[in-house]
């Protein structure tokens, strides 16, 4: 089994951005908890990607056809503006969760639609960076089953 871990904008600043929202681990950290995280699962592979432009992560979800078996996907604010970014999940069709380490349920307005999650099995919100291991153990639950 592959797996995929895709992360929208600003993930890249992680430890530097709101550290009261985001935590002070950075991104090299969450890389690296992933990467961990798939391997005691027993994942055969993962790529951990990040951009901060949603074109070039509707790219990598295409591009996930017929390579990886499952996505974790953070698409930070594209959570709640990109259709772009659902469509590329639904047009694929591979199992996905979505993940946010912030809690974005309790947080401002505009964050209570998530329309990527509108295409995965699960979502994950609230546990820091642990979250994205949680996603992976869900991810592989699912492929395996």
């Amino acid at each position: 089994m592959k797996a995929l871990v895709i992360n929208g904008p600003n993930l890249n600043m992680l430890g530097i951005r709101e550290p009261d929202i985001y935590g002070r681990e950075t991104y090299e950290t969450l890389v690296t908890l992933c990467k961990d995280a798939a391997a005691d699962l027993g994942f055969e592979a993962i790529e951990v990607y990040q951009s901060n432009h949603e074109g070039d992560i509707v790219d990598k979800i295409q591009s996930a056809l017929g390579a990886y078996d499952g996505i974790v996907i953070n698409p930070a604010a594209y959570t709640h503006t990109s259709v772009a970014i659902l469509d590329a999940l639904k047009a694929v069709a591979i199992p996905a969760v979505e993940v946010h380490i912030s809690a974005v349920e309790t947080r401002e307005s505009f964050r209570q639609v998530s329309y990527a999650g509108m295409a995965c099995f699960a979502t994950i919100t609230g546990e820091g960076l642990a979250g994205y291991a949680h996603a992976l153990e869900l991810l592989y639950a699912k492929l395996s089953a």
